[in-house]
C-alpha cells in the first residue's frame, strides 16, 4: 500500500512537472517569436533623400522580421517630440529618429532614454546623445564640395553658399566645413548665403533674386543638398548663365546623378542612403535585445562628377 502510495506521488509529480515544463516551453516560444516593433518619425517625406533612407529602412525592416511604423514630422520638431511620445505610449522597441533640429527634437531623446527605450539618430543629429548614431560626417561633406570649386577656380573668384533649414544639425556643420576651405583660400570671396530649407523650388526663387543682385560677378554656387542645387542649376539655366556658373550640392538622388551627365550640374557629393537606413534598423534591433552595437556609425561621402559618375548610376 505504501509502495502504491510513492508511486502515485511520483506519477503526478511527473505529470505537473510536464505541464509546467510544457507551459514554460511555449512562453519561452512565444517570448521569442515576438515580432519586434521600431518607431521611426523623419525629418520629411517630401525630401527626396530622406524618403530613400526610410525606403531602406522598410526593406530592412522586412528583411529582418520586424514591424516597422513610420510617420512624418513635416520639419517640425515639436510634431517630432508629440511622435516620439506616442511612440512610448504604444510601447515600440526602439525608435529611430531623423532629426528635425539639433536643439528642438533632443526633448525627443530625452523621453526615450528616460522611458528606457533605445532611440537612434539617423543622418542627422540632436544636442542631446541618443543610444546611437547612424550617417555621415557633414562637415567632411562640405569640405569635398568646396575643395571641388577651389580646384575649378584656380583658388579665385566669387562664391555663394545655399544653407538648408537653419538648426538643422546637417545646415550647421555644412556650414562650418564649407567656411574652414573658405577662410584657407583668402582668394575665394563668399558674396551672399541664405537658406533654401532644402527645397528646389525656393532655392529656384532664391537664384533668381541672386541673379538680379549680382549677376555676372557669382563664380560658384554651393547648395547644401541636391535639392536645391537643381533647383539653382533651373534658374541659371532661365537666365543664360549655367555655362558661366559652378554648381555643385550633396547627396547625389537620382536627379542629381542625371544632371551631372547632362553636365547641367557640375558635381554632387554622394551620401549612402542605403547604409544610412539600413544600419539605423540593425542598431536598432541590436539595442532592442540588449546585443552589442557601435555607438556612433560614419559612412563616408564621395565626390561625383562626370569622370566617376558610372560608379554610382544605377
Amino acid at each position: 500500500m505504501k509502495l502504491n502510495s510513492i508511486y502515485a506521488f511520483a506519477l503526478v509529480a511527473a505529470i505537473l512537472t510536464g505541464c509546467n515544463q510544457s507551459k514554460t516551453n511555449e512562453s519561452g516560444k512565444e517570448s521569442a517569436d515576438k515580432k519586434l516593433v521600431i518607431g521611426a518619425t523623419m525629418l520629411s517625406m517630401q525630401n527626396e533623400f530622406v524618403v530613400n533612407v526610410s525606403d531602406q529602412m522598410e526593406a530592412k525592416a522586412k528583411e529582418l522580421g520586424v514591424e516597422l511604423i513610420t510617420v512624418d514630422a513635416e520639419r517640425s520638431a515639436l510634431k517630432q517630440v508629440e511622435q516620439v511620445e506616442s511612440f512610448i505610449a504604444q510601447g515600440v522597441d526602439a525608435i529611430v529618429m531623423n532629426p528635425c533640429e539639433v536643439e528642438a527634437s533632443s526633448p525627443a531623446v530625452k523621453l526615450a532614454m528616460d522611458a528606457k527605450i533605445p532611440i537612434i539618430n539617423v543622418n542627422s543629429e540632436t544636442s542631446t546623445k541618443p543610444t546611437a548614431f547612424v550617417g555621415s560626417d557633414d562637415t567632411e561633406s562640405a569640405r569635398i564640395a568646396m575643395k571641388y570649386i577651389v580646384e575649378k577656380l584656380g583658388g579665385k573668384g566669387n562664391v555663394i553658399m545655399m544653407h538648408g533649414y537653419m538648426g538643422q544639425a546637417a545646415q550647421i556643420k555644412r556650414d562650418k566645413g564649407a567656411k574652414e576651405i573658405l577662410k584657407a583660400n583668402p582668394g575665394l570671396t563668399l558674396l551672399a548665403e541664405q537658406s533654401g530649407e532644402w527645397d528646389r523650388a525656393k532655392a529656384m526663387s532664391l537664384t533668381e533674386n541672386w541673379i538680379q543682385s549680382f549677376g555676372p560677378k557669382i563664380n560658384a554656387i554651393f547648395a547644401q543638398n541636391d535639392e536645391m542645387g537643381l533647383g539653382v542649376v533651373k534658374a541659371l539655366e532661365a537666365a543664360g548663365l549655367k555655362n558661366k556658373i559652378i554648381v555643385v550640392s550633396i547627396d547625389a538622388i537620382p536627379d542629381a546623378l542625371q544632371a551631372v551627365k547632362k553636365g547641367t550640374l557640375d558635381a554632387t557629393v554622394y551620401q549612402n542612403a542605403k547604409q544610412q537606413g539600413g544600419m539605423a534598423i540593425e542598431t536598432a534591433i541590436k539595442a532592442a535585445k540588449g546585443a552589442a552595437f557601435e555607438k556612433e556609425v560614419l559612412i563616408p561621402f564621395q565626390l561625383v562628377t562626370q569622370k566617376n559618375l558610372g560608379e554610382f548610376l544605377k
